[in-house]
């Protein structure tokens, strides 16, 4: 009682002096810092009930398949891991990575969510030989595989304004290794502190005194996590109070569990280009290329330890410096007990084992990325892309991609000087299916801008014949690849007066000779005097049958006075290497939401096919083009093998060059020429041509089949007059026709002798001399 008189009479005392203090304070406490503190509260509230990371929209090519009989190379398999993101750590047993004995190869994929279900991570062997999958197995049982996927390569990244890579985790899927050490390393008393930690201020506060400089910070996890959602990086006192004033107003509303995983989702840990790196899920992709549960100890430290400095310790940049900090965490982890010693001294003598390219590629294929986006921009907007939390993906082959840009650098190369004012573009489909698998918009690779393969629509010369052709052969009754053409010079007046006078590339004539061979050989005038039989009306309709518009139908269409652009080529193609069915080339396979729906399915149903025989001649006739025609060079090649179908393309004055060939699993299309439309002095066989076959001569692929296909007869024929002859005798040369159109009847030998003996006979037709045997330059 008398202690409470005493302090009682003590204020009455001090009340004069402190009467004005008091009065102050007690107005800015109800007057400022109640209502700032309420302000911060409701800011607090809002902006952490509504948070929301923006998690961007990112593009996968398509998954590897691997299967036995499959082609594939080493080197194209090697491409595929490490476009991937795999890494060859010599083990393969941890989720994306690789290691290789002899042609065997053991991967650990890392498992996938798609449009068509996804697959689980597994452990396989793959063996390969001969060009081929020899066998797929389970690692852990050698038991075979039928058909394996390996997760597929990220190719594009469709960012928003704050261009942040996210990847959102739940609490629950956090590694506990990593939120135990979060909390040793960063944060100790995390469970315990109301927001500010006074004792690891006071901590931090004598460390640093010792030191003499800044060794030791004493934020909580909570502040840091304030100081990233609401707050500058101003060093200031205001910037100090509002953080610790919000840290106290977090705790108060938000349990620890949800303010963990806000950080665990939010923490700055990288850099690439203006593409920041928030969280941990992220983090994980972007250095290791696996996801964030399949990480090891020393790859948890790694990034619990970048967390004092994502730029200062970037393991890419700096890996010494990262290095020591990664044991130092570790050396943490050992002693609050998280790690043993035995688990300490194998995790501080594993390297680093980052991955060569972080997984955030923007935009590493534009030309590829603009066909993806006009297919899908019809079922989704701009906004929705770039923070939809969406999975896209494509049909798009890595190595059909990178191989198509190295074989048009390389073409580039080869060619000197000429190339300088040169561009380029190609686009490779599966043969089978529609499906884009690369597109190259430009001779330098990821070049942006001006796409070509898309947009630059340039005379495609001698590639529309095979077209031409092909409606001829609709006509069994009437033509048939031995059925002779008159390839005499022709001249024709013009709507405006002047006369058109075409010319072979070779300015000769070559008289009569097989449909086939006018083909092969490319030659103009045969195919004009053809195609005017067939009627220019008929064609126009088939061109336009393809969605093509504003066809002329003038004589000049039919070699080649008509504008489209690679893709546009393609599509064409895409027909006669698909059997028939008009195929539309798709480059999207589905979409899928941030908790593996497929939303959005996008798939091609292929009819019956039409004029099927017409286009299986058709075929055939494209691969004698390859055999002894204008690509020959591919059957005097290393490719022969692969039996392939195509054309050669030269426009007027050699402005532009062009190849569409195809294999029994790609089509590719080729086109190099100048973007000032001038002469390039290449056609179709000295440009486009070489790339293609550089392409070829790395991509996996099957022969396209030699086989007389469903429908078809293979017979002897005697071209001078049409009709059925034994093979001895002369002129006689075998054709595929259509099954049942040609008279089984056969001219024998015998006649032909007796008119021989009388000066009757009938020379050789031009172009029946045997493949090959030819000394006519080779230039369309």
């Amino acid at each position: 009682m008398d202690f409470l008189n005493r302090l009682r009479s003590l204020a009455r005392r001090c009340w004069p002096w402190l009467r004005i203090p008091f009065w102050i304070g007690m107005g800015l406490l109800f007057g400022f810092v109640l209502p700032y503190t309420l302000v911060l509260n409701k800011r607090v509230q809002d902006r952490f009930n509504d948070l929301v990371f923006a998690v961007p929209t990112r593009v996968y090519a398509r998954p590897l398949p691997l299967a036995a009989d499959m082609p594939m190379t080493p080197a194209a398999l090697e491409l595929e891991l490490t476009f991937a993101g795999y890494s060859n750590d010599g083990h393969g047993q941890v989720a994306g990575s690789w290691a290789k004995q002899g042609t065997r190869y053991t991967i650990t994929s890392r498992g996938y969510a798609g449009p068509d279900g996804g697959e689980l991570p597994k452990r396989i062997r793959v063996t390969l030989g001969k060009g081929i999958v020899q066998s797929v197995q389970d690692a852990a049982s050698n038991r075979t595989i039928a058909l394996a996927h390996l997760d597929p390569a990220r190719i594009a990244t469709l960012y928003g304004a704050s261009q942040e890579e996210r990847r959102f985790v739940h609490l629950a899927d956090v590694p506990p290794l990593l939120l135990s050490g979060l909390q040793a390393v960063e944060d100790r008393d995390f469970k315990h502190h109301i927001g500010i930690d006074f004792s690891a201020i006071m901590r931090a506060a004598v460390a640093n005194l010792r030191a003499g400089h800044t060794v030791q910070g004493g934020s909580t996890l909570t502040q840091q996590l304030v100081r990233n959602l609401f707050l500058s990086r101003d060093q200031n006192f205001t910037r100090k109070l509002n953080e610790a004033l919000m840290s106290l107003l977090l705790e108060a509303h938000y349990s620890k569990g949800r303010i963990l995983e806000a950080y665990v989702n939010d923490v700055f840990l990288g850099q690439q280009g203006g593409q920041a790196v928030h969280g941990f899920a992220a983090a994980s992709e972007f250095y290791f290329g696996r996801r964030l549960e399949d990480l090891r100890p020393q790859e948890i430290a790694l990034l619990v330890g970048m967390v004092k400095g994502p730029s200062y310790y970037d393991p890419r940049r700096s890996p010494e410096r990262a290095l020591a900090r990664r044991n130092l965490v570790l050396q943490e982890f050992a002693t609050t007990g998280l790690l043993s010693a035995a688990q300490l001294n194998a995790a501080q003598a594993a390297p680093l084992d980052i991955v060569s390219n972080g997984q955030l590629p923007h935009n590493r294929f534009p030309a590829f990325m603009q066909l993806v986006r006009t297919q899908i921009t019809a079922d989704f907007d701009d906004e929705t892309l770039s923070q939809g939390n969406l999975s896209i993906f494509t049909t798009l082959d890595p190595a059909a991609q990178l191989y198509t840009e190295q074989a048009i650098t390389e073409t580039m190369k080869s060619l000197g000087r000429r190339a300088d004012p040169l561009q380029a573009a190609a686009v490779v489909t599966d043969a089978k299916t529609g499906s884009v698998l690369a597109v190259v918009g430009s001779k330098i690779p990821g070049e942006q801008g001006f796409n070509r393969a898309l947009d630059a629509r340039r005379p495609i010369g001698s590639t529309v014949k095979p077209f031409v052709y092909l409606v001829a052969l609709t006509q069994p009754e009437r033509w048939n690849l031995a059925s002779l053409l008159d390839d005499s010079p022709i001249s024709m007046r013009q709507p405006d007066g002047s006369m058109w006078t075409p010319q072979n590339d070779d300015n000769q004539s070559h008289g009569q000779l097989p449909m086939v061979d006018a083909l092969a050989k490319s030659w103009n005038l045969a195919t004009i005097h053809m195609g005017l039989q067939v009627g220019l009306p008929r064609i126009k309709a088939f061109l336009e049958s393809f969605g093509l518009t504003d066809v002329n139908p003038s004589p000049s269409l039919l070699i080649g006075a008509i504008d489209l652009a690679p893709l546009q080529l393609a599509q064409l193609y895409q027909y006669i290497a698909a059997d028939g069915h008009a195929l539309p080339l798709v480059a999207v396979r589905g979409v899928v939401d941030g908790n593996g729906r497929t939303i959005k399915r996008y798939q091609v149903q292929g009819g019956s096919g039409e004029y099927q025989e017409a286009v299986r001649l058709t075929t055939w006739a494209m691969q004698q083009v390859a055999l002894y025609g204008t690509a020959s060079s591919i059957g005097n090649s290393g490719l022969a093998w692969l039996h392939a179908a195509g054309k050669t393309g030269t426009s007027n004055d050699t402005r532009d060059s062009w190849f569409a060939g195809f294999t029994g699993e790609h089509l590719a299309v080729f086109w190099m020429g100048r973007d000032d439309n001038k002469s390039t002095g290449l056609f179709g066989a000295t440009g486009a041509l070489r790339a293609w076959r550089d392409l070829f001569a790395k991509l996996p692929t099957r022969p396209l089949s030699t086989a007389t296909a469903d429908g078809l007869e293979m017979a002897w024929i005697n071209p001078s007059d049409g009709k059925r002859t034994e093979p001895q005798c002369e002129g006689a040369r075998q054709f595929p026709v259509i099954a049942g159109t040609l008279s089984t009847d056969t001219e024998g030998c015998f006649w032909q002798g007796v008119q021989s003996l009388f000066g009757g006979g009938h020379p050789a037709p031009a172009g029946s001399a045997a493949p090959g045997a030819t000394d006519i330059p080779i230039r369309n």
